[in-house]
């Protein structure tokens, strides 16, 4: 029996239903792996960021997902490189969905029940996305901007529902504005943290403002 198409699984019509010691017998979710590319590189490498942003609310299964993220990955790859970019799958698939399996073979009837006990087992796992949340990100070069893009048009196609490509005015994986980024740092009020930073605060112990402006 094949799987079901995602027309059975699309809408959120209950409540969150994850992985537990009474939910047992979980298939492993397709996508094992959400980060991307140049995993490493320092905030100020990569200062353009695009997002794939889901337009409905509706269940994009894991199966869904690992075809995106390839497929995205497969075109960015082959147009910057491999240390051209960094991509981040931003939802995870923890909702469990069930099927109640029918049996096809002759005098089948004699055999189920019908709707009776309908309370299916599970078979498979899907990440539960709202309006306007983020399902990719990608943060790479200002030169690269139009592969990003294309990247994510390309993916969008493995998705149900309506999903929108939108640049991020913010320098890439921050929550600071490109410009506001750029002032903070001329002023050393910018800490690096991997793909992120931390902004330089009033608060807090003297030593360690002081290691930083050594530094």
């Amino acid at each position: 029996m094949g799987r079901r198409p995602a027309r059975c699984y699309r809408y959120i019509t209950s409540r969150p239903f994850i992985k537990s010691r009474y939910c047992r017998g979980v298939p492993d979710a397709k996508i094992r792996i959400y980060d991307l590319g140049k995993k490493k590189a320092s905030v100020d490498e990569f200062p353009q960021c695009i997002h794939l942003v889901s337009l409905e609310r509706e269940n994009l299964s894991s199966e869904a997902l690992e075809a995106a993220r390839i497929c995205a990955n497969k075109y960015i790859t082959k147009m910057t490189g491999k240390d051209g970019f960094h991509f981040r799958v931003r939802t995870h698939p923890w909702h469990v969905i069930r099927i109640n399996k029918m049996l096809t073979c002759a005098g089948a009837d004699r055999l189920q029940t019908g709707m009776r006990h309908a309370y299916g087992k599970p078979n498979g796992v899907v990440a539960r996305v709202g309006f306007g949340q983020i399902i990719f990100s990608i943060r790479t070069k200002e030169a690269s901007k139009p592969h990003a893009v294309e990247a994510l048009r390309r993916c969008a196609f493995k998705f149900p529902g309506r999903q929108k490509v939108v640049v991020s005015p913010n320098w890439g994986f921050t929550v600071f504005g490109k410009e506001e980024y750029l002032k903070l740092k001329a002023e050393n009020k910018i800490i690096p943290d991997g793909a992120h930073c931390k902004p330089v605060t009033t608060h807090g112990r003297l030593e360690d403002k002081v290691h930083h402006e050594k530094e």
